[in-house]
């Protein structure tokens, strides 16, 4: 459901269609990448209140909140109808949204919601289009404190009020995203505006000039390793969009989905980290296992993604299925990761760590974060063996 026919406007968005007229929002929310859970890639449109209490209940139960995972986002498919003064109402499977707020609030929890620019959601539910005011109103009513704001539906209206007129179309998105943006201001309460878009038209470059805590850089993420591996090369270049406020999304974590192995589970978390990605669970909770529990809340792994600095990594080298990561740290340090993203096992002879280039000054000690072990002041030619999809996690420090 979630791969849209965007495909047409995709090919035709421009990197620079529409000049940046406002400028970038001042907010202290979402100061480091925001961490929780959502709901859409385990329960998807089967959601219910029920599950989304016994979700707060379990990352309170496994230690997630303690280790920073706070949003509990209510993705598609909650939504009722309007009555006829054009206010919007829950379905039968959410009888009380403000209740369940004050629930999720009560474990030390904050609560996100989902809508859409158009008229209608992915799903085919109510979405915002001619009621942002109202809507922001009612989210800021219940308490809500995350909104997922997706493209979905609002293509139908770019197309109709200005077919093949690409700049217009693009005005009329970023005019949209910009029109929630205010919407929810006025209502005072500090909402986290998460923008689902895709990447189209570079959001990366717009994105907080409409308010944006983060933004989609990419299509939806799914739970294999070609989904995951892909989403994450196509990161490379987009560092300097990202910082405290305002983060580049690679989309949800995977980790502990489909059939990913031990190893794609920790490089996926990796990989996330070191973009300084949002971190937002996507899994069944009530089916946590040691394995999965230790990678999510693995504080150090954690401390990277949530680094005050907010620099996100950037590849310093590549060779064959080779990658090397490198992201600077608020406490002068660094942190590196080298990926096979190959299929076979590769002992990298003559591949080194790459460290001047990864900005690791001489006499820097080293700690390998997935197997915990202080490596001490290590050089370039630091021999490792990296497996099919295994990632190296270093953290230099002075």
């Amino acid at each position: 459901m979630r791969r849209i026919a965007f495909a047409l406007l995709a090919s035709a968005l421009s990197l620079s269609a529409v000049a940046q007229t406002k400028p970038a929002a001042q907010t202290t929310l979402a100061a480091t990448p925001p961490m929780g859970w959502n709901s859409w890639n385990w329960f998807a449109g089967k959601v219910t209140q029920e599950d989304v209490k016994a979700a707060a209940d379990l990352i309170v139960s496994s230690g997630m909140r303690d280790a920073g995972y706070v949003y509990v986002n209510i993705d598609d498919t909650w939504e009722g109808k309007r009555d006829a003064n054009g206010v919007l109402h829950t379905n039968e499977k959410f009888p009380d949204m403000k209740a369940l707020a004050d629930y999720v609030h009560s474990k030390g929890l904050k609560l996100g919601i989902y809508s859409s620019p158009g008229d209608q959601t992915c799903a085919k539910y109510e979405g915002s289009l001619g009621h942002e005011q109202q809507d922001a109103d009612l989210y800021a009513s219940w308490g809500i404190d995350y909104l997922k704001y997706d493209l979905c539906g609002f293509g139908k209206e770019m197309n109709s009020k200005a077919p093949g007129d690409r700049l217009k179309q693009n005005q009329m998105m970023h005019d949209a995203y910009e029109k929630m943006h205010q919407a929810l201001l006025k209502t005072g309460r500090p909402i986290v505006y998460s923008l689902c878009q895709y990447g189209f038209d570079s959001v990366w470059q717009w994105g907080p000039s409409v308010g944006a805590n983060l933004w989609r850089t990419t299509g939806d993420v799914q739970a294999n390793w070609a989904s995951i591996a892909l989403i994450g090369k196509t990161q490379i270049g987009l560092s300097k969009y990202a910082g405290p406020g305002h983060w580049n999304d690679p989309d949800m974590l995977e980790v502990g989905n489909g059939k990913l192995s031990l190893d794609e589970n920790r490089a996926h978390m990796g990989m996330w980290a070191m973009l300084a990605a949002p971190l937002l669970a996507g899994n069944n909770l009530t089916q946590l296992t040691p394995e999965v529990t230790g990678i999510l809340t693995n504080r150090e792994v954690l401390a990277i993604d949530q680094d005050k600095l907010g620099k996100q990594a950037e590849r310093v080298y590549q060779e064959g299925p080779i990658e090397i990561w490198s992201r600077p740290l608020a406490d002068g340090g660094v942190a590196l990761s080298v990926i096979n993203f190959g299929e076979d096992e590769n002992f990298v002879r003559g591949i080194s760590l790459h460290l001047k280039e990864a900005g690791v000054k001489p006499g820097m000690k080293a700690r390998d974060i997935w197997n915990a072990k202080d490596l001490g002041a290590i050089k370039d030619d630091y021999k490792y063996s990296l497996k099919r999809h295994q990632m190296l996690l270093l953290r230099f420090s002075k």
